[in-house]
């Protein structure tokens, strides 16, 4: 397994983990605002989990670019060598497809455009195979099952980008019985989510891995304790909120030798959204809820 298919993975489980949390944004109460107590948060998202069709719906119509830096960085946090990818990012059975346009600035070659175009095209056909809200390669959990592998803690009223949130820490319970990979890191997280309140969307997560995570035993990659993870949404169109950025902060051990430590960025921009007849309508960007 080499540095991107690892980048790959925990970048799955990182939209796993989002998606798992993301149906708050589908639920809607007229007396929500004004609300004296603070939602019990596992009801919430229990109740809000069947909403998440919903979504998935609306996010048909939309596509944005992903651009990503990534920093080689030794031991002592010093920068060795930058890259950059740039991804086009859009949604077939709403599940998300990532095809590759550029690298370090440049198109890719025709040849790579090729390779990269049949990748994306398997993708899509394996996306409408599987049901929205299923991850394509399997592996999936549940808010249920979140819930039985997390615990939720200091439930809070804060200022969030100047909007009235619903935050909540987590921890995984290092003891719960678990399958899969992502049920298997899950309990190995801790972190905060910020729920916007007005329109119960996730508009941001932070995570940390709190003990080593081995993939394939360790023979395959382990994941040192440290790593982290941020994730940001915002309102897109007046709409839907969808990604617009985040960080990954990655160390670990490739085939047991190899050590990899790498801190990356991810900015989504050019949000585009798409007609019935499949005209893309420009111009559309991200648009900060209006203040309270």
């Amino acid at each position: 397994m080499g540095e991107i298919r690892l980048r790959l993975i925990l970048l799955r489980f990182v939209l796993l983990m989002c998606i798992s949390l993301l149906p708050l944004g589908a639920a809607r109460a007229a007396d929500q605002a004004a609300a004296v107590t603070i939602p019990d948060v596992g009801a919430l998202l229990r109740e809000v989990e069947a909403h998440q069709r919903r979504i998935d719906r609306v996010r048909e119509d939309y596509t944005y670019q992903e651009i990503a830096r990534i920093e080689d960085v030794d031991s002592n946090g010093k920068v060795k060598k930058v890259t950059t990818e740039e991804h086009e990012v859009f949604f077939v059975n709403g599940h998300p497809i990532r095809r590759q346009i550029k690298k370090d600035g440049k198109d890719l070659s025709a040849g790579e455009q090729k390779k990269e175009q049949d990748r994306v095209n398997k993708a899509a056909e394996k996306a409408m195979k599987t049901p929205p809200g299923d991850p394509v390669n399997g592996d999936a959990i549940s808010v249920h099952r979140l819930l039985e592998i997390i615990a939720i803690k200091n439930p809070r009223r804060v200022m969030y980008k100047d909007r009235p949130t619903i935050a909540f820490d987590f921890v995984g319970d290092p003891h719960a019985k678990t399958h899969g990979m992502t049920e298997d890191i899950s309990k190995k997280l801790s972190g905060t989510v910020w729920i916007d309140e007005k329109d119960r969307e996730v508009a941001r997560m932070e995570a940390r891995i709190d003990e080593n995570f081995k993939i394939g035993g360790g023979l395959v990659a382990s994941v040192q304790k440290g790593s982290n993870f941020t994730f940001d949404q915002g309102l897109v169109n007046k709409e839907l909120w969808l990604p617009t950025g985040g960080d990954v902060r990655l160390s670990a051990r490739i085939l047991v030798l190899k050590g990899l430590r790498q801190n990356i960025h991810f900015q989504n921009e050019r949000y585009q959204k798409f007609h019935a007849d499949a005209q893309q309508q420009t111009g559309v960007t991200v648009v900060q809820p209006a203040k309270q």
